[in-house]
């Protein structure tokens, strides 16, 4: 198997990962309500997905 001759140094190891970084989640308007919900998921506030009702939540007397 082949071996590298030199090592390959933090600096030049680092600039290959430059890419590797973490995006921040997408949020969206909740069509029902108007809270901030991640996209393509039901609302946590209303139970809601694309207009209509997707879970019942319960109402809290």
């Amino acid at each position: 198997m082949a071996h590298p001759k030199r090592k390959i140094s933090k600096s030049r190891r680092d600039k290959r990962r430059t890419h590797y970084k973490a995006t921040s989640a997408t949020f969206m308007e909740c069509s029902n309500c108007g809270s901030p919900v991640l996209m393509h998921r039901v609302c946590a506030d209303c139970g809601y997905y694309k207009g209509k009702p997707a879970i019942e939540k319960e109402v809290a007397v």
